[in-house]
């Protein structure tokens, strides 16, 4: 299939944001001076800091696989199920790349070092099983992020995220809604992977923001909303509540941890309790200048079936746009989510979300692998990849 490149796109222009909601300087008093907060940086210069308007074309990100590539993926699988282990056991040992292998790892260290986002393109979900395009999909992610994490309480370290409207609940949720969604990150892993089963009928881009280029730009212009984000005093509800900040200064790195806006606010499907400590004006706007900033500066990259998605969790923001499905299987959106992190490449995690790590990376907690949604949230594990 031809790819049409549907470029980058800034929905709003930067400069319009700036004037219409920042004044210059920033609303001062006693206990939050106009200032950066102590030891944070007035600007970040690093290749985290981009904007979606200078990526010209989609090879600037996009890792295009040859046929070569591709049978070298084919005879990896080939190899791992030959050695009859069970899916989930791939490494890069065992489902070996030797030609691949090395833009993978430049893949892991642009998430790191470089520009924090990628994407892998080529394989076709319809010459596999979904078994075989699983163990695929994680055998290529082995070679960038070691570590796979789990996403809940019961373990799963797969998430489907696919339109349901079987109940309001199910609908009103933002994994099964088909409407947009806001800027945010996931609770847990320093690296997010998408692989892409199915596209809509209409819509459903993928969209990424950086925070370093939301940093720079409040940095500038608005630091007292850099202290606000800085404070320890954020009531986030969900997985558990939990008050912490919503950017750090950690180890010479800036990190933003924003898991959503219903954790702080709630919704219309999950209202927040009323006991719960609710958020101020002041943090209000604080989530409205990052929503502003990141529409200014966002990247749409239009996903195509099979594609294989990574992001740095900890400096790249991310939503998705409406969609429609269709009434065929290959026409409904189906992505399954990843969280993973690099034992070598890994950045140092602050101690304020220490625990979302824990739980994810725990090598001895219970890991629950399933292949496709079921009803109620239940998932059949199939033991092995056939």
């Amino acid at each position: 299939m031809d790819y049409i490149d549907a470029g980058p796109v800034a929905t709003v222009s930067l400069n319009t944001v700036v004037q219409s909601q920042f004044r210059e300087g920033c609303f001062s008093s006693p206990d939050d001076p106009c200032s950066l907060p102590t030891g944070f940086p007035v600007h970040l210069d690093s290749q985290l800091a981009w904007s979606g308007a200078q990526f010209k074309h989609h090879a600037e990100y996009v890792l295009q696989l040859t046929g070569a590539e591709l049978s070298e993926v084919s005879s990896a699988l080939h190899k791992f199920k030959g050695l009859e282990l069970d899916g989930d056991l791939v490494t890069r040992d065992n489902f070996p790349l030797p030609t691949l292998e090395s833009k993978l790892a430049a893949i892991s260290h642009d998430l790191h070092d470089g520009k924090g986002f990628s994407v892998i393109r080529g394989i076709n979900p319809n010459d596999y099983s979904v078994e075989d395009l699983t163990t695929i999909w994680l055998g290529l992610q082995a070679h960038i992020a070691d570590e796979p994490g789990r996403q809940d309480h019961k373990g799963n370290m797969l998430v489907h995220i696919v339109a349901d409207s079987s109940s309001k609940m199910k609908a009103g949720h933002h994994r099964h809604s088909t409407a947009a969604i806001t800027f945010h990150n996931e609770e847990a892993g320093d690296v997010v992977s998408w692989l892409t089963r199915s596209t809509a009928a209409a819509g459903g881009k993928c969209i990424i923001a950086s925070a370093y280029t939301i940093y720079n730009v409040l940095a500038a212009h608005r630091p007292d909303i850099i202290r606000t984000l800085a404070k320890s005093d954020w009531p986030f509800a969900m997985p558990r509540f939990q008050c912490r900040p919503v950017i750090y200064n950690h180890e010479s790195r800036l990190i933003m941890n924003l898991s959503g806006r219903s954790h702080l606010i709630g919704s219309d499907i999950h209202p927040r309790p009323d006991h719960l400590p609710k958020v101020t004006d002041r943090q209000r706007e604080a989530l409205d200048a990052i929503e502003a900033i990141a529409q200014a500066t966002q990247l749409e990259i239009q996903t195509q079936a099979g594609d294989m998605h990574f992001i740095n969790n900890l400096a790249v923001l991310h939503r998705r746009e409406g969609f429609v499905d269709g009434s065929t299987g290959q026409e409904k959106r189906h992505l399954v989510r990843m969280r993973l992190r690099n034992s070598q490449l890994g950045w140092a995690i602050p101690d304020a979300l220490q625990r979302g790590w824990h739980d994810a990376f725990d090598k001895k907690a219970i890991k629950t692998w399933h292949l496709a949604p079921m009803p109620g949230d239940e998932f059949p594990l199939r033991k092995y990849t056939n």
